[in-house]
Order: C-alpha cells, then sequence, then structure tokens
C-alpha cells in the first residue's frame, strides 16, 4: 500500500487493519516522508516509482495487489507501466494520470497543521524540514504526471479506479481513466471526499476485496466486458 504525498504509511493505518486480519500488508514510507530520509535534489513520481518497483523486487516473491493512494496512486500507476510482472492487480484510489487532474488549489493550498505535526513526530530531518518536503512535492504536483489514454491502455492487469463522490479530484477525470484501461473497474463511494479511504474503510475494504475474487460471476448484461463474439 503507498501512502498519500505528504504524509506516511501511518495515513493508511484504517485500512491496513482491516487488511491484516487477512493478508499481509507492506505499507513503506516513500522518500522524504515518514520515517524514510528526504534526499538530495527533486522529488518525482518516476523515481519513487522506482523506489517502488526496488522494495516490491526485495520484499515480493511474484506478482502482487498493489494499492496507491492519492500521490501513491499516481507511482503504482507507473509501477503497473514499467514492470507489470511486478503487480497482480492495481487499486488506484483518489490520483491522477495527467496534469489535467490535479485541482486548481493543490500547488497553493496550505498545509494543515497536523500533517506538520505528524512528520515532527517520526521523521529523521525534524520538524523544520517538512516546508522542504511540502516545496519539493508542489514542484512535483507541477510538472507530473503526464500519462496519456494511450498509455493507460497499455494496462493489461485488472485495475480497481476508487474515489470519493465528492472528491476534489474531478471525476471526469477519473472516469476518462477508467474507461481508458482495458480491465478497469470502477467505484464511486458515496458521501465520502478524498479521505475516503479513512472516511470509508469497511466499505472500501469490502469494495477492494470483491475486486481481488479469482472467481468473480458473470454480470446480467455487460457493456465493456461484454463477450466479443
Amino acid at each position: 500500500m503507498l501512502h498519500p504525498g505528504g504524509t506516511d504509511a501511518r495515513a493508511l493505518t484504517p485500512i491496513i487493519q482491516r487488511f491484516a486480519e487477512q493478508y499481509r500488508v507492506l505499507a513503506p514510507d516513500r522518500r522524504g516522508h515518514g520515517r524514510t530520509p528526504d534526499t538530495d535534489g527533486p522529488m518525482t513520481f518516476e523515481s519513487m516509482a522506482l523506489d517502488t518497483i526496488r522494495f516490491l523486487e526485495q520484499h515480493t516473491s511474484g506478482p502482487a495487489p498493489l494499492l496507491g493512494y492519492s500521490d501513491g496512486a499516481v507511482v503504482a500507476l507507473l509501477v503497473a507501466l514499467r514492470r507489470p510482472d511486478l503487480v497482480s492487480h492495481l487499486v488506484f484510489v483518489s490520483g491522477v494520470y495527467s496534469l489535467a487532474g490535479w485541482p486548481a488549489e493543490t500547488l497553493d493550498a496550505d498545509v494543515p497543521e497536523f500533517m506538520v505535526d505528524a512528520y515532527a513526530e517520526v521523521s529523521p530531518h525534524g520538524r523544520a524540514h517538512y516546508a522542504v518536503v511540502v516545496e519539493k512535492l508542489r514542484r512535483m504536483h507541477a510538472q507530473g504526471p503526464t500519462l496519456t489514454p494511450a498509455d493507460l491502455a497499455t494496462i493489461r492487469m485488472p485495475v480497481l479506479v476508487l474515489v470519493g463522490d465528492d472528491d476534489d479530484m474531478a471525476l471526469e477525470h477519473i472516469v476518462e481513466l477508467y474507461r481508458a484501461l482495458p480491465a478497469g473497474e470502477l467505484a464511486v463511494v458515496p458521501h465520502a471526499s478524498h479521505g475516503v479511504l479513512v472516511e470509508k474503510p469497511d466499505l472500501c475494504r469490502d469494495l477492494i476485496v470483491e475486486f481481488l475474487r479469482p472467481d468473480k460471476p458473470e454480470t446480467f448484461a455487460p457493456v465493456r466486458r461484454a463477450p466479443s463474439v
């Protein structure tokens, strides 16, 4: 599981707890987040994807389900593109595939104090360094991701696109992403915002478990998934 930007794996605690009863859950802190040290130079989605690929190579023995949330969803999407042999299923939560998907306020939003406090609790760099991380994230968001529907069409593994109905990621952008994925599934969670995994962890768990089922029943009147004649 890959956490949102500006936070760390603790932000996934509600959903991790619900999956840990049945699954082995790995939730690393990305570079510059949580307990993982920052590095010199800019943050990029590509560098974080490479970090994640190395992590999966070291800690998994074959293709595994990969969940990414917000910035983590972008990273997970890049991992699925670059190394599909490592990803059996992708759960893409409240993210974007191109610059057009970011809300206008993403680059200018004030950082809530609780996020600064959480960073200071565990970061090896101390509280003051969070401002450096935030600036790196703003620059990263201004430059990417830059994927296209044609890129998405090359992703062959099953992908669950999950979003709250009141997310600040535009629903139109999310639907574009879903439609471009050959094996995409879409879940819009009612009465949920960008905090969907925290706000509705039980419902999200059930949706994800259903998505991971190997024995899915046929639907009554499929359109996208209609068998070819």
